[in-house]
């Protein structure tokens, strides 16, 4: 492993929010690990997760991996931005498939995230979980994901709370975007308000912000990233 002195690991490092955060780290002189579908070839070291429809079976091949990646070395920071989006009500035909499928995106790696950060994240360390804002209320429309993302939002409350098997003095926290300003994105809804869209690049220096433990919020906290005329305004729950 290369020496630095902060570590941080991305799972969903090869997706539209990770890689600009794998930069952004990388760019501060951090070393890098990516955790995906496919390496980050940024990165300074890489976990290929291979599809798979069970969740232990992915769990386990994760956290080996991690494990020789890491060997005694422990991280500062864990941030968990994988994820996805589909819509879809009860009537849908696609409503089961869409929702194993949002399940499997976010609430499967949360908790991945979540075992890791338990084994390799140092005392006072960061983890952070990505929910969003719309899972707050109903999501008639896209049942599947405000499901997968309220679970995350009670993952992260779980995890804060005593004797819940995270290192001493860290913090876990969640990001809760509106609508972040991903290429996807731009190029499915190319006439939204894309002002109200939050940059990529302001997250990313956020989470480095926060795994630098400054001005990071307490554990349980739950951000909304509430994003009006170009600017965004950090909201907790």
């Amino acid at each position: 492993m290369a020496v630095s002195t902060k570590r941080v690991l991305v799972y969903g490092g090869k997706g539209a929010l990770g890689s600009v955060c794998v930069n952004h780290f990388k760019s501060k002189q951090w070393w890098v690990g990516s955790i995906d579908m496919v390496p980050n070839e940024e990165a300074d070291g890489n976990v290929v997760v291979k599809p798979c429809d069970s969740w232990t079976e992915q769990e386990k091949e994760v956290s080996s991996a991690v494990g020789t990646l890491l060997g005694q070395e422990k991280v500062d920071s864990i941030i968990c931005v994988a994820g996805g989006w589909a819509g879809g009500n009860a009537a849908n035909k696609d409503f089961l498939k869409n929702t194993d499928l949002m399940w499997k995106q976010s609430v499967w790696t949360s908790v991945i995230s979540a075992h890791i950060a338990a084994l390799h994240l140092k005392e006072g360390g960061t983890l952070v979980l990505t929910g969003a804002h719309p899972a707050l209320d109903a999501t008639p429309g896209m049942i599947g994901y405000g499901m997968a993302k309220a679970a995350v939002h009670h993952l992260v409350k779980s995890l804060s709370g005593n004797k819940s098997g995270m290192p001493v003095e860290s913090r876990v926290c969640a990001i809760l975007p509106v609508t972040l300003a991903t290429p996807m994105n731009r190029k499915f809804m190319p006439n939204a308000d894309q002002s109200a869209w939050t940059p990529l690049e302001f997250v990313a220096s956020l989470l480095y912000d926060w795994s630098q433990r400054e001005n990071r919020p307490v554990s349980g906290t739950l951000m909304q990233l509430i994003t009006k005329d170009g600017d965004t305004e950090l909201v907790p729950v």
